[in-house]
């Protein structure tokens, strides 16, 4: 079952944890995220799954930039969120996908006991220009039926901001 958005009002620091929260984020069965004012790009033209990519970070500034298509962009959400009692699910807002700009085509589901700021994998179809506090994705929580272990200690646990892929350590 999906909670409603009063129900996620209404949890706020009572199983789910969503900082900074802004009543007016709030949507009928999910909450809009914000984007924050950094992104990390690989450099390196050919990715390797089993080698530890290299990155660049590029500030948004409030003017905005413009994304290039074919490009893969990783971002972050400006607010950290946490549950240790519902699975976290991001997909990106209809209003930002009806741009061409698609925010989380991959990995939107979360696990039960995550904690930290959520990763995008951000692209578009054309030239886009993108802005740091833009309410570009949403979250949404599901019930959970039967025992389950938290997520405590994966490769992206307790992050603290942008993580390039770290598929590598799989390999090792």
């Amino acid at each position: 079952m999906i909670l409603s958005g009063k129900k996620i009002a209404q949890l706020q620091g009572k199983g789910i944890e969503i900082t900074p929260f802004n009543p007016d984020q709030v949507n009928p069965n999910s909450y809009n995220l914000t984007l924050a004012n950094e992104l990390l790009v690989y450099t390196d033209h050919e990715l390797d799954m089993k080698t530890k990519a290299d990155t660049q970070r590029i500030t948004i500034p409030e003017e905005g930039l413009v994304l290039e298509p074919g490009k893969l962009y990783l971002g972050r959400t400006q607010e950290y969120t946490a549950t240790d009692t519902y699975v976290p699910m991001l997909e990106g807002r209809s209003s930002v996908g009806r741009l061409g700009l698609y925010i989380h085509v991959t990995a939107g589901f979360g696990d039960v006991g995550f904690k930290g700021y959520w990763t995008l994998e951000i692209h578009c179809i054309q030239p886009i220009r993108i802005y740091p506090g833009v309410e570009i994705c949403q979250i949404y929580y599901h019930t959970i039926d039967g025992d389950y272990e938290l997520y405590q200690s994966g490769k992206y646990a307790n992050n603290s901001g942008i993580q390039a892929s770290q598929l590598y350590k799989d390999f090792h």
